[in-house]
This record gives structure tokens, C-alpha cells and sequence, in this order.
């Protein structure tokens, strides 16, 4: 967390503190963490699912299309029911790369389902590279994203992260290093000599031509 917290200034220090204390699970309270790629999300809902391992409790990590294609077998199988059940056990649960691909209707319906049955229940983190404003067309559907925002939001800390990404940083340290560096003049020790300076040039003399004999064209036909 706290490689997060040095790197990107805009994460508020004392909201990441109080919610490492893991009160938010004690109160079945979701976090969702919103931001670009590569400004820490995962690191941190990562350390949230660490420290509630350590501490004793059943934790979950999955992608979002993880999640719904496990969903989706569950139903196909006639054991959707159970796999549901299942999934609302553990007390902390955290999706990862919601709004990278968008998900098929049936894959809206059962995460639906899922957090429907979490609510209030048991806490989840949601990690995000979109807004709100735009988990309708992930979802496919406005009226299934308003429902499902609005039951995450009921008891909910948002975590916004606006920085550049942490895994680009020695590329952009590099490039800017490249665009600042005084361009250095080639010293006459440097410059590599011309094996033709010096040396008269020879002129080749183009080869004569020759003559091929005309060829006789034979028609098959003629006989």
C-alpha cells in the first residue's frame, strides 16, 4: 500500500488507512476503486484480501469474466442455485477488470444475481478502469446498471485514482531522459576514415556488347 500511496498523490492516505482496518467487512460495506490501467487498483484490493486471509476470513478473487463464465457453466450444469450460494459465503469478495469487455445479457443477469445476494450481506470490491456513467454499456443494458450501481453505492467507499501508471514509468523516465540529452558532436577520432579518400578513382569501363544471332521462331504447324 504504501508503494501506491508515494507514487500516486491523489490517493487519499487517511481513506486507504482507515480501510485497511478491515472495518468496511465488519460492516458489509462494498469499495469500489476507480481509476485508468496500471495506477494501483488491484495492488491495493490485494492487500485488503492479504490482510483479511491472515486475519481468518474466507476471501474471493476473480476477474469479471472469470466470474461470469464460472456463472454461466453453473447454469448450464443445473447447479447455478448452488454455485450462487457459494459465492455469497466468503467475506470479502473482489472483481477485478470490470469494463474492459463488455458482457453477454445472460453474463449481466447472473452477476446481478450474485451481487443482489451479497447485498448487505457481505462486502465486495470493484475494480474498474470506467465510470459509472459508463457500466451501461458494459452491462448492456441501462436499467441492469442503474439497479446494480445503486445497490453497491448503498453502503459503499470510492476510491478514485487519478495518476499515471505505475508500470510506464521507467519508459516515460527513458524518453524524457532521451528528448532532454544534449546531442553530443562526433569527434574527428570518432569518424571513421573513407578508404577512397586519398585514392584516385578508377573509372570501370562498361563491358562491349555482344551480338546474339537472330533466333528462328519454328511454327509446329508448318511441316
Amino acid at each position: 500500500m504504501g508503494l501506491v500511496l508515494s507514487f500516486q498523490p491523489s490517493v487519499k492516505r487517511d481513506q486507504l488507512e482507515s480501510l485497511h482496518t478491515l472495518s468496511f467487512i465488519e460492516r458489509r460495506e462494498n469499495v469500489v476503486f476507480l481509476g485508468p490501467p496500471g495506477v494501483g487498483k488491484t495492488h491495493l484490493a490485494v492487500s485488503f484480501a492479504v490482510a483479511a486471509a491472515e486475519g481468518g476470513r474466507r476471501v474471493y478473487y476473480a476477474t469479471l469474466a472469470d466470474l461470469i463464465t464460472s456463472l454461466e457453466d453453473a447454469q448450464q450444469a443445473g447447479r447455478l442455485s448452488h454455485r450462487l450460494r457459494t459465492l455469497v459465503f466468503p467475506s470479502l469478495m473482489i472483481l477485478d477488470d470490470i469494463g474492459y469487455l463488455p458482457m453477454s445479457r445472460t453474463g449481466a443477469i447472473l452477476l446481478f444475481q450474485l451481487m443482489s445476494r451479497r447485498y448487505e450481506h457481505a462486502s465486495t470490491v470493484l475494480i474498474s478502469n470506467t465510470g459509472f456513467e459508463e457500466w451501461d454499456e458494459v452491462l448492456g443494458d441501462e436499467v441492469r446498471a442503474g439497479a446494480l450501481i445503486d445497490r453497491l453505492l448503498h453502503h459503499c467507499h470510492i476510491v478514485n485514482i487519478r495518476g499515471n501508471s505505475y508500470r510506464m514509468r521507467e519508459h516515460r523516465a527513458l524518453a524524457t531522459r532521451l528528448a532532454t540529452a544534449p546531442v553530443k558532436p562526433a569527434s574527428p577520432r570518432d569518424r571513421r576514415p573513407n578508404r577512397q579518400e586519398g585514392k584516385p578513382q578508377t573509372r570501370l569501363a562498361a563491358p562491349p556488347s555482344v551480338q546474339f544471332p537472330s533466333a528462328k521462331v519454328c511454327n509446329p504447324d508448318r511441316r
